[in-house]
């Protein structure tokens, strides 16, 4: 093939998804490699990239055409997203199962708001920081082996945390911190093994089969969090649940999941890639304006649910204090029914919410073909008014709180899946790890690395110098939380 075919495939590609919608038949499609970019993938590997799934065959040809290149049956494949989506749910639960029981970790350390955000912190920056590291290796090494190495280095950390003494606070945030190397591990790599199984609609289902482990895997933290430490008496158990199910994954990964080809179901052909730099692959994506500008909407959703991941369950304990005019909670042991609401609210809102937002996006695309962008924005604007109604009607009526969170998480929840669907689709195989790290980063290190400490930090300036209330509390924590509201209008 001669330098003018190469031109003309890479002209195709670099159209943008208004222009490539018209040059193909089946405007459901998802538009694949939108960007000029993957003009290095033809240099680097003498093939151009092809688009698979524009054309649905209605015999299932297409299907076992993906699944013969990748050598993994399409019933394997379908297990191995099975598999990722119970780490990744175990991932998020291990996460929030803290936030879960905050009052209680408050009391055994005798910390203050500040000093309680700094505790999804630390395991955030860690995370943020370790991603990188884990998408350069998830892009030129066997993803398999790192995620499992990554897990059982997690799960060991998370179980020793569990036994560290009330007077050394300082060293239960290094192992919180430390946690954050399993999720880098996992999270750079996970959704790229789903792209090299599955193409157009079905890889934007899977995804969003993976991304349900989200909002109930949060959900479930706050459950599991709430009640063990209700039955065994010691918050200290809420964080040996997870320890014992990552067992599980690395079993799981080691017999189920396979490795498949980076890039063969797009391209129609198991020749290997070759990779290109780590620069290179830096600058392609900084000059890759989808990419840049989904992570920096991205970036508003991960301040707003880090905040609000954290702080929510005691708001919503204060919200009952002053409303019902109840003793603050000085036991050892706190009534959760709060965690456990917000736990439940948590899992319902995130099926609905991902699952509405893949669907509204696949049947939008019909008719435009910048849906998944569109769906992402007005999920985000419409967020804004019902996360605001939801804090300023807390001390008048916690059903009408609840019924606002519960609008206000569903309509926050609509970015997941898409958001990963996008990155996957305007970024070649060879350097999606690394996107996926980037994107992890940026979104971190702006979003809830710095959002559940900057809302302590605000609660706690508040009250400072004021006489100590339950009033005060509350009204401290609420001022705070309202600028979760304007930050998703951002």
């Amino acid at each position: 093939m001669g330098d003018s075919d190469y031109r003309k495939d890479s002209d195709i590609y670099s159209l943008g998804p208004d222009k490539m919608a018209s040059r193909h038949d089946h405007a459901d499609s998802t538009p694949f490699l939108t960007q000029a970019d993957d003009v290095d993938e033809v240099k680097a590997t003498g093939a151009p990239a092809r688009v698979v799934g524009d054309v649905d065959d209605d015999d299932g040809s297409e299907e076992r055409d993906v699944h013969s290149l990748t050598g993994i049956s399409y019933r394997r494949s379908v297990t191995i997203v099975g598999v990722l989506f119970y780490i990744n749910l175990l991932n998020y639960m291990d996460r929030f199962t803290v936030a879960g029981v905050l009052p209680d970790l408050e009391h055994a350390f005798q910390i203050k708001d500040s000093s309680s955000g700094l505790v999804q912190t630390v395991f955030i920056c860690s995370y943020m920081l370790l991603a990188p590291v884990f998408g350069y290796l998830g892009d030129r090494w066997n993803r398999k082996y790192i995620m499992c190495f990554g897990i059982s280095f997690w799960s060991i950390i998370t179980l020793c945390s569990s036994f560290i003494p009330k007077e050394h606070f300082a060293l239960f945030l290094l192992t919180r911190g430390l946690v954050g190397v399993g999720e880098a591990s996992y999270s750079t790599i996970a959704p790229t093994i789903i792209a090299d199984l599955f193409v157009a609609d079905k890889r934007s289902r899977m995804l969003s089969i993976f991304y349900f482990a989200i909002p109930v895997g949060c959900g479930l933290g706050y459950i599991a969090g709430s009640k063990v430490t209700s039955v065994a008496g010691d918050w200290h158990w809420a964080l040996r649940v997870t320890p014992g199910l990552g067992l599980i994954a690395i079993l799981l990964l080691g017999f189920i999941v396979k490795e498949p080809p980076r890039g063969a179901v797009e391209r129609k052909t198991d020749k290997p890639l070759s990779s290109t730099t780590y620069v290179s692959d830096l600058k392609a994506l900084v000059k890759n304006p989808s990419f840049m500008l989904s992570t920096l909407g991205f970036t508003t959703v991960a301040f707003v649910t880090g905040a609000l991941a954290l702080w929510a369950p005691s708001y919503l304990m204060r919200a009952r204090i002053v409303l019902y005019k109840t003793e603050p909670c000085e036991t050892p042991i706190c009534n959760y029914d709060d965690s456990l609401i917000f736990g439940l609210i948590t899992v319902v809102t995130g099926i609905l919410g991902v699952g509405a937002g893949v669907e509204i996006s696949k049947r939008y695309r019909k008719v435009n073909p910048r849906a998944d962008p569109i769906v992402c924005a007005c999920g985000m604007l419409s967020s804004a008014p019902f996360l605001y109604l939801a804090l300023v009607f807390a001390d008048t009526s916690l059903v009408a709180t609840y019924v606002f969170i519960f609008i206000g998480e569903t309509l926050l929840s609509l970015n997941w899946a898409i958001v990963a669907d996008m990155l996957l689709y305007v970024v070649i195989p060879t350097r999606r790890s690394t996107a996926e790290a980037m994107q992890i980063m940026v979104s971190h290190l702006l979003g809830d690395a710095g959002s559940p400490y900057l809302i302590g930090l605000i609660s706690d300036g508040i009250r400072r110098g004021k006489p100590d209330s339950s009033v005060l509390t509350f009204r401290s924590l609420e001022y705070a939380l309202m600028l979760c509201a304007f930050v998703a209008a951002l």
